[in-house]
Order: structure tokens, then C-alpha cells, then sequence
């Protein structure tokens, strides 16, 4: 894929540290745990890990904290062929979740944004030019919101297609919506953002919550309902349903992590939103057969041996 417009992730770099137990404990509660893991983990990376893997061009704009995490986490995004140019590094931690499991699935999390929290508009400056090769920028909301906010503009300004994954779900100006070319909420998310409308019942469809969206104007709405499927709308009068694959889920984290980079890299491929979308499905059903965030990641030719096995037994 040399000579393609590379895709550039801005976006949160977190460590995940992830302790099993019997039972989340109460205040002032000891538990022996079980199991301890660490992952790497954030949005940002997720996302774009999953769009190396595919074997399309991906760059990362955001910052990694100066302690021994963020050295271990670059390596990581590194070895996934993460173009990492702009990410900087600055003084302190970098991002970390701890996380906690119960026996029955159960889990409480704390995020501490660190360096995540550092993300500033001077950095999308800074990185310019990265955004103007860019073939479309991709976003989240685990960086400061007037971070994105401006992103959002120097998009618009530059003509580059700007893609927005609002998790965890924030208020979003008027204006931000406006700049969105696709607005890919999940299920809680677009409940969040549709709710914001007063004449808007938290009983609605996806196609009712879609309408919503596109009248405070985002460009495309898609809509990401877990096994359910997705909801395609734009203002061009795409509106569709597409069904979810039918597989047996290990574990579903950043499922809508992997969908949003193969989105991305659908588009930037030539495909139309309807089959970009449905080759997005592809790959976050792929991704829930396996453990982990990043590590269930497949490849663009794991991807295609499960298209073409999937539609062979289900024609």
C-alpha cells in the first residue's frame, strides 16, 4: 500500500494494568487476587494498531509520559508499525487504567489520563503537516475536548476527511458535529448524544437516534450496535442497516476499536461507506474471538480467509 495517504490517529496511549479477583472489594477492602496482566491499551493506540494490522499506513499524534510505561509502550506501537513521529513525550506518567475483574465478569476502572491529559491544540499545530498528508484523521475523546475541538477545525480548514469515535461521551459543540464527516457512536453513546434532544426518547431507534445526529449536523452517522449490526445515515441519503456477523465472542474489548481503524481503512482502500462499514464488521468480529485489545487485532489476510469462509457457510 506505498504511495497511499496514510491515516493519522489522535488519540490516547494507555497502559493497562488488570487485576483478577474473586470480588471487587468494598472501601477500606483487601481481597487476594487471582490474576494480574498488563496490557497496552487507549483508544488512540487500539485503533491504531488495528489499522497497521491491516497493512495500511497509520501515524499517531498524542504523548507518552517520561516514566519506564511510556518507553514500554512506544516499543509496543512500534513493533505494530505504528509510525509514531508525532508523538511527543512530556514530564510525569503516562496513561494508565487500572482495571479490576470479578469471577463473574464484573469490572471497575480507573483511568488516570496522565500524559493523555497533556494533549494540547499547540500539538495538532506542532504536527501540521502530518495532518495535511493525511487521507482522513481519526479521533476520540480520551484527550482533552478542546484538543479535539480544534482538530476538528484545522480538518475543516485543511479538506481532510475527519472521523470522531465520542467515547467516552462527552458534550460536543455545535460546531464540532458540524465538522464531522462520520460520527461513530455505540449503542450507549448515541443514546448520550441523542438524549441531548429534547424531543428525543432514549426508547428510539437507531434510525430515529441517526436522524437526530444528521439534523445537528454531522455529514455520516454510524452507529455501532454490538451484535446487533451497525446503522449507516449521511446528509447524501445513505441509510442502512447492516447485520452483524454471527460468531462466538471471547472477549469484546475494543471490538469498536477495531471497527473504527478497518472503517477508516475501508475508505481510504475505495470502498463505498456501505462496504467499508460491513468490512469494519469483518474485522471486530474477528477481533472478539480472541483475548486481549490490541493482540485480537487480525491481519487484512485473516480478514478476508474469515469473509470468504463466512460467506461460503452461510450462502
Amino acid at each position: 500500500m506505498l504511495g497511499k495517504k496514510p491515516i493519522v490517529v489522535v488519540g490516547s496511549i494507555n497502559l493497562d494494568l488488570v487485576a483478577v479477583a474473586e470480588k471487587i472489594p468494598a472501601i477500606g477492602e483487601t481481597v487476594i487476587g487471582t490474576d494480574f496482566q498488563i496490557h497496552p491499551g487507549g483508544k488512540g493506540a487500539n485503533q491504531a494498531v488495528a489499522i497497521a494490522r491491516l497493512g495500511y499506513p497509520v501515524r499517531m499524534i498524542g504523548k507518552l509520559g517520561s516514566d519506564q510505561f511510556g518507553s514500554q509502550l512506544r516499543g509496543h506501537l512500534e513493533s505494530a508499525r505504528v509510525d509514531l513521529v508525532g508523538v511527543g513525550t512530556s514530564d510525569g506518567p503516562s496513561g494508565v487504567a487500572l482495571i479490576l475483574v470479578s469471577s463473574k465478569g464484573e469490572n471497575s476502572i480507573v483511568v488516570a489520563p496522565g500524559a493523555n491529559g497533556k494533549v494540547t491544540p499547540e500539538d495538532i499545530s506542532e504536527n501540521l503537516a502530518i495532518i495535511r498528508e493525511a487521507g482522513i484523521v481519526l479521533t476520540q475523546l480520551e484527550i482533552p475536548l478542546e484538543t479535539v475541538e480544534y482538530l476538528s477545525s484545522v480538518c475543516a480548514r485543511e479538506n481532510v476527511p475527519f472521523i470522531l469515535d465520542p467515547a467516552p461521551a462527552s458534550k460536543l459543540s455545535q460546531k464540532v458535529l458540524q465538522q464531522v464527516d462520520w460520527f461513530t457512536p455505540n449503542e450507549t453513546e448515541a443514546a448520550f448524544y441523542g438524549a441531548e434532544n429534547d424531543h428525543h426518547s432514549r426508547s428510539a431507534t437507531a434510525a430515529d437516534t441517526a436522524e437526530v445526529l444528521l439534523r445537528r449536523g454531522s455529514r455520516g452517522v454510524v452507529l455501532k450496535l454490538g451484535s446487533s449490526g451497525c446503522y449507516l445515515a449521511s446528509q447524501a441519503g445513505l441509510r442502512e442497516s447492516i447485520p452483524a456477523f454471527a460468531v462466538k465472542a471471547v472477549d469484546t474489548t475494543a471490538a469498536g476499536d477495531a471497527f473504527n481503524g478497518a472503517f477508516a481503512v475501508g475508505l481510504m482502500l475505495g470502498k463505498p461507506p456501505r462496504e467499508s462499514a460491513i468490512f469494519a464488521a469483518g474485522v471486530a468480529s474477528v477481533s472478539v474471538t480472541r483475548l486481549g485489545a490490541q493482540p485480537s487485532m487480525p491481519t487484512m489476510a485473516e480478514v478476508n480467509s474469515f469473509m470468504d469462509s463466512y460467506s461460503a457457510t452461510h450462502s
